[in-house]
């Protein structure tokens, strides 16, 4: 049995860089693309990685061969034979027989699986071969260098149907267009949280991101498919490109009041002995939208103070158990919500670091009829002559605060009362103030 060779990929067009440490980039029909590795020096990450990955793979089976392997890893062919000729030669592993060229069928021997027993006990990750850190920095660089460009009529199609001031876009498009961040504030019920999930539209369309990351002896996973979102790779790209990365829609991360200090750092796990990072890590490419702000369960002040860094110098510092400190990049949009008053939540050494600050203020009545009549015609709901200025007067003999939200909902009151009478949709007297009473509830003042 040979060590095998690699072949050489002539069709592949090289992009160039000059960027330390970003893996060679091929151009490609859906941009440029991580290439294929070559040789066991282009992995990025020590040889040694890649042999323990594989032994506790082997481990893990009683037999295998090596096109599972390959699937497993997410390494070349070539190279995935290498590895395992390298471990028949310690006598990690047996040879039961050959499907083919390059394709062995292998069984883990004594010797190999308490080897990969050991190997467990630094780190238990078994999967996709990692990336190393400093290749995944500028990967990422490269992607924040080459996002499209953003423009006041781009946000304003992403905002859609919201109905919010031209100044109020022309400051979301400047806070997008710049990666800086965004600190919404305002009365509830006006948009903040919608505005900021709408923003993420104009952020581009893909970017790659590696399944985990080669920190030392251990791993970080960074791939998480709540928030990451596959995207067709061509079958034809399958042996061109790099398969540990995958292609994705550019993330978008969601923290409400649940999100706790511990949560923004590293979370360890003693059983499975690897990383997970850390939402914002998970978010670098896209947005990560911090909402609701203050009703977390810690202190304001110290959550502030914990993006005053990130924000500032587009690092962050994350801690491994062993007490050591990584430095990894935060290159995001970062929005945060609020409904309390700035005052009451933040500092002036952190909004002096927020790249943009907008107020989104509770609707004229002009806008709350834009709004209501806009809502109504989405769901082809007929609006009587005169209904708007009528609910509009009844927000006032209440003393109630217009809310942006309100058409919406109301709206959507008077769609369950059609289904529940089984009657087509009619918005009139009756089934407005059924709506009414059902959202608001008590008579009197809306808070």
């Amino acid at each position: 049995m040979n060590a095998p060779v690699a072949q050489t990929l002539s069709s592949q067009t090289a992009v160039p860089s000059d960027l330390p440490n970003l893996p060679p980039l091929i151009e490609t029909s859906i941009g440029d693309a991580p290439a294929a590795l070559m040789t066991m020096q282009d992995a990025g990450v020590p040889s040694r990685v890649l042999t323990d990955l594989a032994c506790k793979l082997a481990a893990t089976v009683s037999q295998f061969d090596t096109a599972w392997a390959v699937a497993q890893l997410r390494l070349p062919l070539h190279l995935t034979e290498k590895i395992f000729w390298e471990l028949k030669q310690e006598k990690l592993v047996e040879v039961l027989g050959q499907d083919g060229p390059y394709c062995y069928r292998y069984t883990i021997t004594n010797l190999g699986r308490e080897h990969a027993r050991r190997l467990m006990e630094i780190c238990g990750y078994i999967g996709p071969a990692p990336v190393s850190l400093e290749s995944y920095c500028a990967m990422l660089t490269h992607a924040m260098q080459n996002r499209p460009s953003i423009t006041s009529a781009s946000v304003r199609e992403a905002l859609g149907s919201l109905v919010v001031p031209d100044d109020t876009v022309e400051i979301a498009s400047l806070a997008a267009a710049s990666a800086r961040s965004l600190f919404l504030f305002g009365p509830p019920g006006n948009g903040k949280t919608t505005l900021g999930r709408a923003l993420h539209q104009v952020m581009g369309d893909s970017i790659w991101l590696p399944h985990c990351l080669s920190v030392g002896d251990t791993v970080i996973r960074l791939y998480d498919s709540h928030c990451h979102h596959l995207v067709d790779v061509p079958d034809d790209l399958s042996t061109k490109i790099d398969q540990r990365w995958m292609l994705i829609q550019r993330p978008m991360m969601v923290a409400g009041g649940e999100m706790t200090m511990e949560e923004l750092d590293l979370s360890y796990s003693p059983s499975l002995r690897f990383y997970e990072a850390p939402p914002h890590l998970k978010a670098n490419g896209g947005l990560f939208l911090i909402d609701d702000f203050g009703r977390q369960r810690i202190d304001p002040h110290q959550l502030l103070n914990r993006w005053i860094i990130p924000l500032e110098h587009r690092i962050d510092h994350l801690s491994l158990h062993s007490g050591q400190k990584i430095v990894v990049p935060f290159e995001l949009f970062l929005i945060v919500a609020t409904n309390l008053q700035v005052s009451e939540v933040s500092d002036p050494a952190f909004l002096r670091r927020m790249g943009y600050r907008l107020h989104l203020a509770s609707p004229t009545q002009q806008q709350y009829a834009q709004i209501f009549q806009a809502y109504a015609d989405d769901q082809s709901i007929v609006v009587p002559p005169g209904m708007i200025d009528s609910i509009l007067n009844r927000y006032e003999q209440e003393n109630r605060d217009l809310r942006a939200s309100e058409p919406r909902d109301l709206l959507e009151r008077v769609l369950d009362i059609s289904r529940l009478r089984q009657r087509p949709v009619d918005l009139n007297d009756d089934t407005l103030d059924l709506a009414w009473k059902g959202y608001f509830g008590a008579m009197g003042r809306h808070n």
